[in-house]
């Protein structure tokens, strides 16, 4: 049986100006209303409720009439629950407020005393509406967000399917697959369903388990990604990459690969052309090749000397403005050129290697296009032996605009105006003596400087016999 509510009997014995004390110690908001549903008396406990000033005017008012309208039938609901005897319900009740939005209080009806007054107790219902006000924004963000990594994860997962590139997930920690897609199923020979949860190096041939671990062991070492070459079933030549990432709480590789030449294309090197990749391994030039956006993909001997790496792979990755000129405007200026004009002579420029030793090199470089991609071709020649001694200095006064466009690229341009500057003054000074016969007062005139400033700047230059006597 469940249990009944408590009865109010025994506050019929109690006045009302103590109900009402009562009632403002355990609520926010107390009234006292008569018999006929008229609010005789009000406390308002709760110093934050907006309705202080608007509070007096209720006196005298019936309670539904201080209310909002459709908080009306709540109240005459509570009236009539207290006139019957019965337990009072918990209903909400919205004031209005002056202040803009409506005042939300929970409230209860208790009969007090034998003339028929009740007492309303109010609790203020603000904090909570807040609150679920945030909760409800709360959650609203939260479906938001998952329905943005839902859309990310369906556009990288139809980017994964399709990409004609192969491409493995492996967990760093087991290097086992944990994804493949269909361009790696088909390069390997294997269902995509079959190269999940195998070890990576049971997809390669035994020969090459060694290189994998080293090359794996130094990707996880220093966060940059590598690349070697393996020969797989059917003699097909793949040059397989890692890339170290972070996803959630774990860590992944990214591998790739990517087939020299394509075994069941039809497509074949020949000799000729075979013999010329050769020359340009071997060429005394660096000679590199790119993505669209300078990142390099294959390097020769030559280039990897000027760098002076030991290897191809540790440059294959990064991206070539790391190397080149003084800043990455050098190779934005290049690959603009080329976008343009679709190739570039003899681009002037500086090579810093990894131990910091500048080299004067000249770039000549060719964008090419096969099937959908792209990419772009640099050859780069060391010139440092090759300037002449007597090319225009900063001491020397370029005597036309091409030895002035020479020092260009080699030297800041603030120190080229600066010392520039400093020699016309001198030029202009010593011109000025020339054609007053050394006479200081009528060059100053000439100059348009005070005797004192010509005086100054022959010590600073060291002109004439005034150099001589400060040098004394």
């Amino acid at each position: 049986m469940p249990k009944s509510a408590p009865s109010a009997q025994p506050l019929k014995s109690v006045d009302s100006a103590t109900a009402l004390r009562l009632a403002a110690a355990a609520s926010d908001l107390a009234l006292i209303i008569d018999a006929k549903g008229i609010i005789r008396d009000l406390i308002i406990s709760s110093q934050q409720m907006p309705i202080d000033s608007a509070g007096q005017a209720w006196l005298g008012q019936a309670w539904i009439d201080v209310a909002t309208s459709e908080s009306r039938p709540k109240i005459e609901e509570m009236l009539a629950d207290a006139a019957a005897g019965t337990a009072g319900r918990w209903r909400h009740v919205n004031y209005p407020s002056s202040q803009g939005a409506d005042i939300p209080v929970y409230c209860s009806v208790v009969p007090v005393g034998s003339s028929g007054e009740l007492v309303a107790f109010g609790r203020d219902l603000r904090n909570m509406a807040s609150l679920q006000q945030r909760l409800v924004e709360a959650h609203q963000a939260m479906e938001r967000d998952y329905l943005r990594m839902r859309h990310m994860e369906t556009r990288y997962r139809l980017l994964f399917e399709l990409a004609s590139e192969a491409v493995l997930i492996v967990d760093a920690n087991t290097e086992r697959v944990l994804e493949a897609n269909p361009a790696a199923s088909k390069i390997l020979g294997q269902p995509a369903k079959k190269l999940l949860s195998k070890p990576l190096e049971d997809l390669l041939p035994s020969g090459s388990h060694s290189m994998l671990n080293d090359m794996l062991m130094g990707v996880r070492a220093s966060g940059h990604p590598d690349a070697r070459t393996v020969m797989l079933a059917k003699n097909q030549e793949v040059s397989i990459s890692a890339s170290l990432f972070r996803q959630e709480t774990g860590t992944m590789f990214l591998v790739r690969l990517s087939p020299m030449v394509l075994a069941d294309s039809g497509v074949e090197i020949s000799p000729k052309r075979s013999l010329m990749l050769d020359v340009l391994e071997h060429a005394p030039d660096g000679f590199v090749i790119t993505d669209p956006d300078g990142k390099i993909l294959s390097a020769n001997r030559a280039f990897v000397n000027m760098l002076q790496q030991s290897k191809a792979e540790q440059i294959q990755g990064r991206n070539l403005g790391d190397w080149l000129g003084r800043t990455d405007v050098d190779l934005n200026v290049l690959i603009a050129n080329i976008e343009q004009r679709g190739a570039v002579r003899l681009f002037g420029t500086l090579l810093r290697s990894t131990n910091a030793t500048e080299l004067n090199v000249e770039i000549s470089g060719v964008s090419v296009k096969t099937g959908t991609t792209s990419c772009l071709g640099f050859s780069i020649r060391d010139v440092g032996q090759r300037l002449s001694a007597d090319r225009p200095s900063l001491r020397e006064l370029p005597r036309s605009a091409d030895q002035l466009v020479e020092l260009v690229g080699r030297v800041p341009l603030q120190e080229i105006v600066a010392e520039t500057a400093d020699l016309i003054e001198k030029l202009c000074i010593e011109a000025a003596l020339r054609l007053t016969r050394d006479n200081r007062a009528s060059a100053a005139e000439m100059l348009g400087l005070s005797r004192q400033s010509l005086y100054v700047k022959l010590r600073r230059y060291g002109i004439g016999e005034v150099a001589d006597r400060g040098k004394k």
